[in-house]
């Protein structure tokens, strides 16, 4: 196969993977539609859509030669044709094949391409065996398992015992809602994308239009230079030969003159008040081609985020399989209702959505609802309820509300676990109220379950679940009511693109703190910052709210003047139910920014979700507040250390070695930040060049760089006699126990890995350091 063939191949199989990926969703929902019927009259029309289905991806797959897939399809189209012909019926047993075999598409389409599709043709021909058994009582089925060999041993479900695990409700979210490079757009409003594409047309003419306008007004200017410099030439030359014509050819000589100037003052006024008029409809001109283009920006880019938008639905599509899956699996019985599905949100955050939904779902199959027999005795319906609602929020946010009617959360089991796990003493769980015990489910390492098994146990999924969440800027919080049930609550917001901060400047930096976690702005006297348990706190409606200074979360030294002026400006900052006040050094403005990832290089920072870039074209560092929040929590009881004695370390000079420009601006903007004076060096050998003429008091270096490496310019440090006893810091995404002990070796006093970095680790060792 030539390399042309082989790239059209990947291409068929991508469009096959996402037709494949719908054809399943409907084969799944309409499995559920059909167990879930009460009705027999409209079973018909839902047994002929899902055969229909079966038999579209059957002649998808043989296009692509996927065997497995098409066999597959073809025993379950078999299954649909007898239910059609009344040849069988429905049964608790047959639709546990037939989910079963919904599972194996979807675990054999999330092999397509990587030749995993051979490890599961065992598996393929036992779910082939067991539909067949379905309906070849009847004769009708003829066999179509010969191609895949023997069975394998199998259970009681006809599947083989080494081949199918209780995972297979994971493995078929993870393959039925796949993240895909491809979008469907519908094709009105791809036309209103594309009206507006050619509407650029006209801004792009405009813009031609005015700078030949600009072009005309240069062209008169330069035209009345050279007038005028013929003019001053003329004056110079006139004035020797009128003094040499005697008295009266002087006076005739300088009233000439004179008349000559006014007429070149005339003209000059003249000229001028045409370049106004000009200038003054170029100004005219540029306004309203400044609000054509606002206004088509604005249009353009909210229809494309439009177009990247999806529905919940096409994520809740997975959840009532998930839910009967994981219920039967535990002996349990429950039904999931959706609402709200049609409200859209970004796509991103939709992907990112599953994982931590998922989590919660488990939770309340685990934690929430009762088996059958428990849910008797308290007089519930034998199926347990779990309802997903979506409703659209004020200020560009959504809420998901998911919610079970089980039996809640027993508050005391969970302080229970938490002193049992460590996190808290008895004293103080005793001492806390039912709505503090519930923050603690957050917790990772808290659990209620009694043993760890592969569903729960750990503590650790609504950690994750919240993190996550919250890493999407929104809020996750909780509701309970014994016997009654539990609500996760998640508000987020519908897009990540754009969205609005507020620009704030701490020490000589700009940061953006994003507007939906600011809770208020105001200033106060410094005589009304109090001091609780040794921590400065500020008192907001009747309560104190803990004061957070830049410099102990993020090693920022505040100017001079946030620490003597009267006043300090505060920002009330909110995020999972809790607030701080963080003292700022100004509030320059609230606007909207644009959000920009750090990076692959930069995975985690702590308390900093990306970069925003403003209005100016600059890019500043945007806060995550839940991290700041957190940050502040862990922060010890101390006091500050004066103006003073942190100026003194700040006068220190760093020499930052890093060969990306991403990193090396980061860490030159954190250094700078906290005070220090830094200059940067592209390689080892440029750095030790400029140790050689420069003073530093410490090199923070990166390793894996060209001409010159991070170990070997630490090694070449410690053998100069002048340098040897400088400080050096390597700050690298090498983090195997070799690379640490080769840094050891070569004389490096700190090693930071890239991928756990903390800024304020970093500040800190380096205040250790000088």
């Amino acid at each position: 196969m030539d390399k042309k063939e082989e790239a059209f191949l990947k291409r068929l199989l991508a469009t096959f993977q996402v037709e494949a990926g719908e054809h399943i969703a409907k084969i799944t929902s309409g499995l559920m539609a059909l167990e879930k019927a009460a009705d027999e009259a409209g079973k018909p029309e839902i047994i002929e859509a899902v055969f229909r289905e079966a038999h579209s991806l059957k002649g998808a797959a043989r296009a692509v030669n996927l065997e497995e897939i098409e066999a597959v399809c073809q025993a379950v189209e078999s299954v649909f044709a007898a239910l059609k012909r009344l040849e069988i019926g429905t049964s608790s047993a047959l639709f546990d094949s037939l989910h079963r075999a919904a599972d194996m598409l979807a675990r054999l389409l999330g092999s397509v391409g990587t030749g995993g599709q051979e490890a599961e043709r065992t598996v393929v021909k036992a779910i082939i065996e067991e539909l067949e058994k379905a309906i070849r009582s009847d004769g009708i089925l003829e066999s179509k398992t010969a191609r895949f060999g023997n069975a394998a041993t199998t259970d009681k479900t006809g599947l083989p015992l080494e081949a199918w695990q209780p995972s297979a409700a994971d493995e078929f979210c993870q393959a039925a809602a796949p993240k895909t490079d491809t979008v469907r757009i519908a094709a009105a409003r791809m036309d209103g994308i594309m009206l507006m594409a050619e509407e650029l047309l006209a801004a792009k003419l405009a813009m031609g239009q005015r700078i030949a306008e600009l072009k005309e007004i240069g062209s008169l200017l330069s035209s009345w230079e050279k007038g005028r410099t013929k003019f001053g030439h003329g004056m110079r030359a006139a004035r020797p030969d009128a003094e040499r014509k005697g008295d009266g050819g002087a006076t005739f000589g300088k009233d000439a003159r004179i008349a000559k100037l006014a007429d070149f003052l005339k003209d000059d006024k003249d000229f001028f008040r045409q370049c106004a008029g000009k200038i003054a409809a170029v100004d005219k001109a540029l306004h309203q081609d400044q609000r054509f283009l606002g206004s088509l920006t604005d249009n353009l880019l909210r229809s494309v985020k439009s177009a990247l938008m999806l529905p919940f639905s096409s994520l809740f599509e997975i959840f009532p399989k998930l839910v009967r899956d994981l219920s039967h699996a535990q002996g349990k019985k429950a039904e999931t209702v959706v609402s709200g599905g049609d409200i859209e949100i970004d796509r991103r955050i939709l992907e990112e959505l599953k994982d931590p939904l998922i989590h919660l779902v488990r939770n309340c199959i685990d934690h929430g609802i009762e088996n059958p027999e428990e849910r008797a005795r308290w007089h519930k319906p034998v199926n347990g309820g779990i309802d997903i609602q979506v409703t659209q929020k004020e200020g560009g946010r959504v809420e998901i509300a998911l919610k079970d009617d089980g039996r809640g959360i027993d508050s005391e089991r969970v302080k229970a676990a938490a002193v049992s796990a460590g996190l808290v003493t008895a004293e103080r769980a005793e001492k806390m109220t039912q709505e503090e015990a519930l923050k603690l489910v957050f917790t990772s390492g808290v659990s209620t379950s009694p043993i760890i098994t592969d569903l729960s146990g750990r503590g650790l999924g609504l950690a994750i679940a919240r993190e996550k969440i919250e890493n999407l800027g929104g809020v996750l919080s909780i509701e309970t009511e014994a016997a009654k049930g539990t609500t996760f609550r998640a508000v987020l917001p519908v897009t990540l693109a754009a969205f609005r901060g507020v620009i704030v400047r701490l020490g000589e930096e700009l940061f953006v703190l994003p507007t939906a976690n600011v809770e208020r702005v105001f200033r106060v006297k410094s005589e009304e910052i109090k001091t609780l348990e040794n921590r400065e706190t500020i008192e907001i409606g009747g309560r104190a709210i803990a004061l957070v200074r830049p410099a102990a979360v993020l090693g920022i030294v505040s100017g001079k003047q946030a620490e003597t002026k009267a006043k300090l400006s505060l920002v009330v900052l909110t995020a999972a139910e809790k607030r701080i006040a963080l003292v700022v050094d100004e509030i320059i403005r609230e606007q909207e920014v644009l959000f920009k990832g750090l990076g692959p290089q930069l995975v985690r920072v702590k308390n900093i979700a990306g970069a925003a870039v403003l209005g100016t074209g600059e890019a500043a560092p945007l806060l995550n507040v839940a991290d700041l929040i957190k940050s502040a929590a862990l922060t010890p009881a101390r006091p500050l250390t004066s103006l003073a004695e942190r100026e003194e370390k700040a006068r220190a000079s760093i020499l930052v070695v890093e060969d990306s420009i991403t990193a090396r601006t980061l860490l030159k903007n954190i250094l700078e930040a906290a005070g220090y004076n830094v200059k940067a060096a592209v390689d080892g050998l440029e750095a030790f060049t400029m140790l050689k003429t420069e003073d530093f008091a410490v090199t923070v270096s990166d390793v894996d760089m060209p001409r010159m490496n991070g170990f070997e310019l630490t090694a070449r440090i410690r053998a100069d006699k002048k340098l040897a006893h400088m400080p050096v810091v390597l700050v690298t995404a090498l983090d195997s126990r070799e690379d640490r002990e080769k840094g050891i070796d070569a004389g490096a006093n700190a090693y930071i890995v890239k991928s756990s970095f903390d800024q304020s680790n970093l500040l800190e060792v380096i205040r250790r350091l000088i």
